[in-house]
């Protein structure tokens, strides 16, 4: 280990943060955009009652994506995040494999995983108004 490094660990976790959180905005956006298309994409992958989850991932996708970068309730949407992607894993790109299939949902899992751990940083709204849940 370099010890050195330890003093970026905020910033990392700034990088994690807001690279996530506009990942997840621009995913969620265009499903909060036409509810109508989401709740049809959520049926037609076999998500019941498609009216509940399609709006509901969508507005946590959106609402969270913007938490994340604001690092608002960090380690809590980053669970709900990571509940959603082992979701759609088991349910959606699990069945192509890794490559060209869940590979990139592995990714997220995992950066999800390091900010439900560790929180959000020195650098997000959590740290400044004391919102941690620890």
């Amino acid at each position: 280990m370099i010890q050195l490094l330890f003093i970026f660990s905020d910033w990392g976790l700034l990088a994690l943060r807001v690279v996530l959180g506009l990942i997840m905005l621009c995913h969620g956006w265009p499903k909060v955009k036409d509810l109508k298309n989401t709740v049809s994409g959520f049926e037609a992958m076999g998500f019941k009652p498609a009216k509940f989850w399609g709006p509901l991932v969508a507005f946590l996708e959106f609402v969270g994506g913007i938490a994340l970068i604001l690092g608002v309730f960090t380690q809590v949407v980053s669970l709900l995040f990571f509940i959603e992607f082992v979701v759609a894993i088991l349910k959606v790109t699990g069945k192509k494999g890794l490559v060209g299939g869940y590979e990139f949902d592995l990714l997220i899992l995992a950066t999800l995983l390091a900010l439900v751990v560790f929180g959000g940083g020195a650098f997000g709204a959590d740290s400044f108004f004391g919102f941690l849940l620890y």
